[in-house]
């Protein structure tokens, strides 16, 4: 019996359709970056398990694809060997672009220019459990700039979202916080050794709502005192100035808290001059849940399509520190180009023309009539315009339903009348008119 096809769980093929799609989508962001003087960078799919391990907490941790060390590896070793993983895995896939590119500036700081500014557009694997919206292989599009501290940074990323929602037609907000005013509360609430605890709860506030998210923190260890005198930051009102003039109040003690709030402030500042057409909201229970983000943290939804967040990021101060560069700050976001993509399904936001590779098709009525369109095809290739011809001499109708299955725009048939005219006959197949054009102005006509 035949074998049934399949793909591994989490994964998907993508559709001719589906590609181009997902094509204009990595254009458009690819073409904002190239704006802003971010160049292209890749890395492998795979890297050291050495380099992965560590950097994303337990969680992430668990969920690193590891690859079996090649060949007939595992057949030479003894059972107890096998148990060891460390012992016949030392690869596995990248769990984001962040940490393969900390360990890249690393390795080739004698050759960067800094602040090094990269965009990096490439799968990413996890070994989730896949859900609606959630898959175990993803591409990621990040975009990076390290070796400043500079808030300036922050503040173009922000430009970065607001450019490319726009673009795509993406109506968005922009919520942020900043990790050292997190940690300024951990520090007011008695609890600043419990930071990554709090942080891991608070982020889930909008999922599962705040008497969970409390009694999720007396389960990580935190008094009953500390969770109430949480409570009343977590709901802090009015406008992000209010909010944070209200925040100088509650983290006056802590000189991390106050530094978190200044930067905020500038941030805010500067994007008040830039007029942007985007709502940025200072949103305190934005935590984030990857351990090596210290400042400004951003997350984007959709605001006409429910799905969670469809991009993010922050500043991190040390991540090339664990690879033997310390003191070296980056800041970066990464739009999430699958659930850009169902939101635009969604909503209907791709544009017509992205929806066919073939603008044009010339009907095969014959050998000389193909000789007639063969030539007309090169005219139209040379004038970048996408053309092809039906392979066979076969009846109209079949090569019409080809067209339509195609979603291509437009027909030309030469037929022996239109040969003896020098004339094609152009048919737009959404409106269903017709017109004859002379061979010479084909080109023209279809521009």
């Amino acid at each position: 019996m035949a074998q049934k096809p399949s793909i591994p769980k989490g994964t998907r093929d993508f559709s001719p359709l589906e590609m181009m799609r997902r094509q204009y989508i990595f254009d458009t962001i690819r073409g904002v970056f190239r704006l802003y003087g971010f160049a292209p960078l890749e890395t492998p799919s795979m890297e050291n398990l050495s380099t992965l391990l560590g950097k994303y907490g337990d969680e992430g941790d668990k969920l690193l694809f590891k690859i079996l060390n090649s060949g007939d590896y595992a057949a030479k070793l003894n059972d107890d060997e096998v148990r060891q993983a460390s012992k016949i895995c030392e690869k596995g896939l990248r769990y984001d672009l962040t940490v393969p590119f900390a360990r890249y500036v690393v390795q080739h700081q004698g050759e960067l220019t800094f602040p090094f500014k990269r965009y990096q557009i490439q799968p990413v694997w996890r070994a989730d459990r896949p859900q609606k919206g959630r898959y175990r292989e993803f591409y990621q599009c990040d975009v990076d700039v390290i070796g400043t501290r500079s808030l300036l940074c922050e503040v173009e990323l922000i430009e970065i979202v607001e450019r490319v929602f726009r673009a795509l037609g993406i109506r968005v907000a922009l919520k942020m916080n900043n990790r050292k005013i997190l940690y300024g509360i951990a520090e007011a609430i008695g609890h600043a050794d419990k930071m990554m605890d709090i942080t891991i709860a608070i982020d889930k506030l909008e999922k599962i709502g705040l008497d969970n998210v409390k009694a999720e923190l007396l389960e990580r260890g935190l008094e009953q005192a500390a969770v109430e005198k949480l409570q009343p930051i977590l709901e802090l009102s009015g406008d992000n100035a209010q909010k944070l003039a209200k925040l100088k109040e509650v983290l006056s003690a802590s000189e991390t808290g106050l530094k978190g709030i200044e930067e905020m402030e500038t941030v805010f500042r500067y994007l008040e001059q830039q007029k942007l057409d985007l709502n940025v909201e200072l949103d305190l229970s934005l935590a984030r849940g990857l351990n090596y983000y210290t400042g400004a943290i951003f997350e984007v939804k959709a605001l006409d399509f429910a799905i969670g967040s469809i991009c993010g990021g922050g500043r991190y101060d040390d991540l090339t520190g664990i690879f033997g560069m310390p003191n070296t700050s980056g800041v970066g976001i990464s739009f999430g180009a699958d659930r850009i993509y169902d939101v635009m399904t969604g909503l209907e936001l791709f544009p017509e023309d992205v929806n066919c590779s073939t603008k044009v098709l010339f009907v095969n009525l014959g050998e000389k009539e193909e000789a007639a369109s063969m030539s007309l095809l090169k005219d139209l290739r040379d004038a970048g315009i996408a053309a092809e011809i039906y392979p066979e001499s076969s009846k109209m109708k079949k090569q019409m339903e080809y067209a339509n299955r195609r979603s291509i725009p437009y027909v030309v048939i030469i037929g022996s009348q239109e040969l003896e005219e020098g004339v094609a006959t152009v048919k737009d197949m959404r409106s269903g008119d017709q017109q004859k054009v002379a061979f010479a102005e084909i080109v023209k006509s279809i521009k």
